[in-house]
C-alpha cells in the first residue's frame, strides 16, 4: 500500500498482529491470536451502568430534530429512561418467548428500548424498515413476526401502520413514537418512559447472565427466508472485548462516530453501537445513506461532527472520498482527528483507496490507517481483522483474541469455520438449520473462503476468496471463483456497475449480467433526468463503456475461469420481494439467475444486440 516512508496519524494497535498455525492430521488448520482474551463484563448492561457513574452528563446518542438541531441523550439520562422502559416492560409480561420487535429505523427511541429491554432480559429483533416499507407482500416481516412471536411491536410513527396490520398478531402491544394505527389500539412510546421503576427492574437485571439471549438479528435471507440469529450478552461483551483489544486506542479516548449503518444489521446494531457503550463514546445517528440522493445528509453531519474512528461500506467511502476532493470544508473536519478508517461487507476498490490517502496528506499531511476484516451475524461480527503491516482490498488478517478459526479444504478452496465466545449457539426456533450450520466438533461452518496472502508467510495473515457455495464449474469442469470476479469486474466497471452476477454454469465460458448504477449511467448519457433505463443504456457513450468494459476483463482473464465472454446489462432493477437483493443492498446470486434464467439463455445465445461480446 505504501512506502516504508509514508506517514500515519499514531494509531495503537494489538489483538489480531500475530497468530499460531496448527496442522492436524485431517489436513486442516487451526488459526489462533497469540493474544489471549481479557476479561469481560456479563451483560453488556454493565456498561451502560459505569460509565452513566463515572460520566452522567457525557452524550451516549445524538440525533437530529426533525432534521434541524442536534438532540443528545447523556450516559445518565440514557440509564433512567431504560430503567423505566424496563418496568414498563416487565409490566407488558414480555420474554424470549413474547420478545420486542422493533420495524423502524435508527433514532434515540428505538437505543432506549434496546437498554430498557437488556436491563429487564427481555430479548428484542431490530427488523429491516425495508421489510414494512418497501416490501409490497410483507412476506418477509411476516415470517420474522411468525417466528418471534412478539409480545410487543414497535416503530417510529404511523408509516408502519399497513406493515403492522397485516402482520402483527391482535394481542401484540404496539408502541408509536408518534401517530397511529387505524382500528388498532397503541400506546406512545412516552408512556413507556412515564413507567415508575421498582426493585422488580433490579432483579430482572441480576437475573441476566451470559447465556442470557439479548437479541435477535436476522439474516438478510441472501439464499432463503431470514435466519433469526441467537445472541447472547457473552457474545456481545466478548465482541466488544476483542475488538478493544485490537485496536487499544479505544480505551485512551472515548470514541465519537458519526454512523449511519443500520441497527438491524450486525455491524451497525452489535459493532457499532456496541463499541460507543462499551468504551464510554458518544453515536451520532446519520440519516444520510451512501447513494448519491442521501449522501448530502451524511456529508453535512461531517461538516459539524468529526469522528475519531469511522467505519463505512465501500460505497459509502466512495461517495465521501469524492466529496473531499472538491470540499475543503468537509476536508478539514473530517480529518480534523480521525485515527482511523474502518470498512467492511464488500472489497474497497484500490483507486478510492488512493482517493482517501490523497486528500488526507492534504488535509493534515499524514495517512490515516484503513482497516478492515472479516466477520458474520453469527460472530456478533467482529472475528477476523487486518490491521497488521500488510492491508490492502481482500485481505482480512488473522483472528481477534479468543477467536479460534479453523481452515477446512473443500472444493479446492479453504472454508473458514469460527469457534470461540463471540460465536452464536444457533437460530431461534430452527434445531435442523442450527445442525447444518456445526460441524461435529462444534465449529461454526460460515460458508466463506479464504486463502493466504503468501503461503509461504502465513504471519502476513489471510485474504477473502469468495463465498463457496456461489462457485460453479464450467462444462469444462473449470471452477470459476465467483467472489474475486465479481469483485474484479465491479471495480473496472466504477462507476456506471452498481452490482454483478456472473453466469456459465456448465456452460462453455463464462457471462456476466449488470446491474448499472443509474444515475452514473444516466450522466454518461446525456439525457435528461427523466430519461427511462433502457433509453439510457441504448446510448452510444454508455454502449461504449460496457463495450470497453467487457473488453477489458477479457484481455485480462488468464483462464476461461477468469475470462469474461459476453455480458448483459439489466434495464429492470433487483426486486426485494423476489429475493433478488436483500434489504442492505447484496445481490442474491443464485436467485438473480433462477428469476431471470430467460435472460441467461438470451445471453449465451449471443444473438440479441444487446448482448456484449469482445471486440478485438
Amino acid at each position: 500500500m505504501s512506502g516504508a516512508d509514508t506517514r500515519y496519524r499514531a494509531l495503537r494497535l494489538g489483538g489480531s498482529l500475530a497468530a499460531q498455525f496448527e496442522l492436524r492430521p485431517d489436513g486442516a488448520t487451526v488459526v489462533r491470536s497469540t493474544e489471549a482474551l481479557a476479561a469481560y463484563p456479563a451483560r453488556l448492561t454493565d456498561r451502560l451502568l459505569h460509565w452513566a457513574a463515572l460520566a452522567p452528563e457525557r452524550s451516549l446518542a445524538a440525533k437530529r430534530v426533525d432534521g434541524g438541531a442536534w438532540h443528545h441523550l447523556s450516559y445518565g439520562a440514557a440509564l433512567a429512561n431504560a430503567r423505566a422502559i424496563a418496568q414498563a416492560l416487565i409490566e407488558q409480561g414480555l420474554s424470549a418467548e413474547r420478545p420486542i420487535a422493533i420495524l423502524s429505523d435508527n433514532d434515540l427511541e428505538h437505543l432506549q428500548l434496546m437498554l430498557g429491554a437488556m436491563l429487564a432480559g427481555v430479548p428484542y429483533a431490530s427488523v429491516s424498515p425495508a421489510y414494512s416499507l418497501l416490501s409490497q407482500d410483507f412476506g418477509k416481516l411476516r415470517h420474522i413476526l411468525n417466528m418471534l412471536t412478539p409480545g410487543l411491536v414497535f416503530a417510529s410513527d404511523g408509516a408502519y401502520a399497513k406493515a403492522i396490520l397485516a402482520t402483527a398478531a391482535p394481542d401484540a402491544t404496539v408502541v408509536l413514537t408518534r401517530g397511529s394505527v387505524e382500528g388498532r389500539a397503541t400506546l406512545a412510546f412516552a408512556e413507556l418512559l412515564a413507567a415508575r421503576p421498582t426493585a422488580q427492574v433490579d432483579a430482572a437485571h441480576a437475573a441476566v447472565g451470559p447465556d442470557t439471549i439479548a437479541k435477535f438479528l436476522f439474516t438478510s435471507g441472501s439464499t432463503k427466508l431470514p435466519k433469526g440469529v441467537i445472541n447472547t450478552q457473552r457474545m456481545l461483551c466478548a465482541n466488544q472485548q476483542q475488538i478493544l483489544q485490537c485496536f487499544p486506542g479505544l480505551a485512551e479516548e472515548p470514541p465519537v462516530l458519526v454512523d449511519w449503518l443500520p441497527w438491524n444489521h450486525t455491524f451497525g446494531g452489535n459493532h457499532n453501537v456496541g463499541l460507543a457503550l462499551y468504551n464510554g463514546g458518544t453515536l451520532y445517528i446519520d440519516e444520510g445513506k451512501p447513494v448519491p440522493a442521501l449522501v448530502g445528509e451524511t456529508l453535512r453531519n461531517l461538516r459539524e461532527v468529526a469522528p475519531t474512528i469511522y467505519f463505512n461500506v465501500p460505497k459509502g467511502f466512495e461517495e465521501i472520498a469524492n466529496a473531499l476532493e472538491t470540499d475543503a470544508v468537509l476536508r478539514e473536519r473530517f480529518f480534523s482527528r480521525v485515527k482511523m478508517l474502518y470498512f467492511a461487507g464488500a472489497g474497497l476498490s484500490q483507486p478510492v483507496w488512493d482517493k482517501l490517502d490523497r486528500m488526507a496528506e492534504l488535509a493534515c499531511g499524514e495517512r490515516i490507517r484503513m482497516l478492515t476484516g472479516l466477520g458474520m451475524t453469527e460472530s456478533s461480527p467482529f472475528a477476523i481483522c487486518a490491521n497488521g503491516p500488510v492491508v490492502r482490498s481482500g485481505c482480512v488478517g488473522l483472528p481477534a483474541p479468543g477467536v479460534e478459526l479453523k481452515l477446512v479444504p473443500v472444493d479446492g478452496k479453504l472454508e473458514v469455520r469460527y469457534r470461540g465466545p463471540n460465536i452464536t449457539p444457533g437460530y431461534w426456533r430452527a434445531p435442523e438449520q442450527t445442525a447444518e450450520h456445526f460441524d461435529a466438533e462444534g465449529w461454526y461452518a460460515s460458508g466463506d473462503a479464504l486463502r493466504y496472502v503468501d503461503p509461504q508467510a502465513p504471519q502476513l495473515g489471510l485474504m477473502f476468496d469468495g463465498r463457496i457455495a456461489e462457485d460453479f464449474k464450467l462444462s469444462t469442469g473449470t471452477f470459476v471463483s465467483v467472489g474475486p470476479l465479481r469483485a474484479r469486474v465491479i471495480a473496472a466497471g466504477d462507476p456506471c456497475v452498481q452490482d454483478v452476477v456472473v453466469t456459465g454454469l456448465n456452460r462453455d465460458d463464462v457471462g456476466i449480467m449488470i446491474f448499472p448504477r443509474i444515475d452514473s449511467c444516466r450522466a454518461l448519457s446525456g439525457l435528461p433526468a427523466g430519461a427511462p433505463l433502457a433509453a439510457v443504456l441504448e446510448e452510444a457513450p454508455v454502449r461504449h463503456f460496457f463495450q470497453k468494459l467487457v473488453d477489458q476483463m477479457y484481455a485480462a482473464g488468464t483462464g476461461s475461469a477468469t475470462r469474461v465472454a459476453r455480458a448483459l446489462v439489466l434495464a429492470v432493477p433487483p426486486s426485494i420481494d423476489r429475493g433478488e437483493i436483500t434489504d442492505k443492498g447484496s445481490i442474491n446470486q443464485r436467485t438473480v439467475l433462477a428469476q431471470r434464467a430467460e435472460l441467461v439463455e438470451t445471453l449465451y445465445a449471443g444473438s440479441d444486440p444487446s448482448i456484449y461480446l469482445p471486440r478485438f
